[in-house]
Parts: structure tokens; sequence; C-alpha cells
């Protein structure tokens, strides 16, 4: 004989539903959290954080013409599926003024392009650069795909070939009025990693040796950065000094 259900059975197994409805929203709305860096003409960081994204709408631009005539954006909103380096551009957008207009055209068939970031724009030999873990991408950003935990870096270079980026390496924590070592190193655009000489940190007194190492002193919690010639600067590094901190803790 068929089974009978009762109504508090139906009652529960559809409450049952909902709740996996609303939790398979919020695990979509969450989307996947990435590091956003992007530097703007002349190596001026424009943002710096971490945010998670999904499928976006974003809206072209007419404005966007660097790539020539005719390959300006149709001035339409355009869907991009799945979280990818544009689509965490986009969202980054959304509360970060200094991101803001982006100039995006849809004239392409193999994805978008980026001519301008907030006031970086392109112009003559420069070009939006996009690098994923270190690494130079092949794709157009709205094609790379992200995975939580990856590094996105988005830089107007001023030509090419790509200027190497940045990283440094600080400790967390340091003792106030004590000198303590760091490293620089570069990234060419395919990631590989090598020290960097004549590279300048905040607070150090001297410019990197041959090995990528100095010697940095603070008196107070700082955020340090590494800057070297026409190299895209480093990520913001903070050093707490014993149990204070500074920005980025």
């Amino acid at each position: 004989m068929p089974r009978t259900i009762s109504s508090r059975q139906l009652a529960a197994c559809a409450l049952a539903l909902l709740l996996f409805a609303a939790f398979a929203t919020s695990a979509v709305a969450k989307g996947v959290s990435a590091d956003l860096r992007v530097v703007g003409k002349g190596g001026k960081v424009l943002s710096e954080q971490t945010l998670s994204t999904g499928t976006i709408s974003v809206k072209t631009s007419t404005k966007a013409n660097c790539f020539g005539a005719g390959t300006a954006g149709s001035g339409k909103s355009v869907t991009i599926k799945g979280a990818t380096a544009t689509g965490l551009l986009a969202q980054a957008s959304k509360s970060t003024a200094a991101l803001r207009p982006l100039l995006i055209t849809d004239a392409f068939d193999f994805g978008l392009g980026i001519c301008g970031v907030g006031t970086s724009v392109v112009s003559g030999k420069a070009s939006w650069y996009l690098k994923v873990n270190h690494k130079g991408a092949t794709l157009s950003g709205d094609a790379v795909k992200l995975k939580p935990g990856d590094e996105v870096l988005w830089n107007l270079a001023p030509s090419y070939p790509y200027p190497n980026e940045l990283a440094l390496v600080a400790p967390d924590t340091a003792l106030g009025g004590q000198p303590f070592g760091v490293t620089v190193y570069s990234y060419d655009e395919k990631g590989k990693r090598k020290p960097v000489e004549g590279a300048k940190v905040t607070g150090a007194a001297a410019l990197t040796g041959a090995d990528g190492k100095t010697m940095v002193t603070l008196s107070a919690p700082g955020t340090l950065r590494a800057t070297h010639g026409k190299d895209i600067p480093s990520a913001a590094v903070p050093v707490c000094i014993g149990i204070a901190c500074g920005a980025g803790y």
C-alpha cells in the first residue's frame, strides 16, 4: 500500500528544502574570495583588498576605444559568468571610488578589453597587464577563472615588454627601534622569481643588495612597500611592533 505522509512530515520536508535553497543561494552570493591589487599610471596603487566575486553584470563604455577605430564598447551591460579576474575588478569598483569609471569594451569575440580604471587610462603604447599568482595571463580577464586565495594584479604597463612585479618579504612582528631583515624579489611574466638589487624599502636606510636583502628599523607599527625603477611596486606589508599593529591587521 502507498505510504501515507502526515502534514507535519510534509511541513518538515518543505522547511528542509527552503533551508537548503537558502544555503545554496548564500554560497553562490559569497562567491570566490581572492586578493586584488590594482596599480595604475606611474605606479600609483589604486587598490589592495581581499574580496569575493562571482557572476556579475558590468556596463561597457563607448569611451573604451583604446584598441583603435571601431573597437569602442557598445554601452550595453554584459554578464561575466563565474569568478573571474575582470569580475573581481568590477566587483571592487562598486565600493572603491579610485577604480571608477571602468572603461570596458565588448567589441572583441575573444573577451572584454579594458581601456581605463579610474583616472588611469590607456594611451600610446600602454596597456592593462593582468597577472594571477605572479604569472602573466594568456587570456582576457573575463576568461581567467579564479580559485579561492588567488592573487590578482592589474597594472597599467607603459609598454611591452611588461615590467617585473616586486614582492616584499618581511616579518609580521619586530622590536621597536631594532633593525630587522627584509627581502625583495621580482617576478617576470612567466612567474620566475629572483632577488632584486637596488630596491628601495620603506624605513630602510640602504637599498637592497645583490641578495635582495636590506635592514629596516621602525619605532612604531608601519606598512612597508618596495619600489625599484619601472618595476611594479610590491604589495603593502604591515609590520607589528610588539603587540601593536598598524594598518592591514
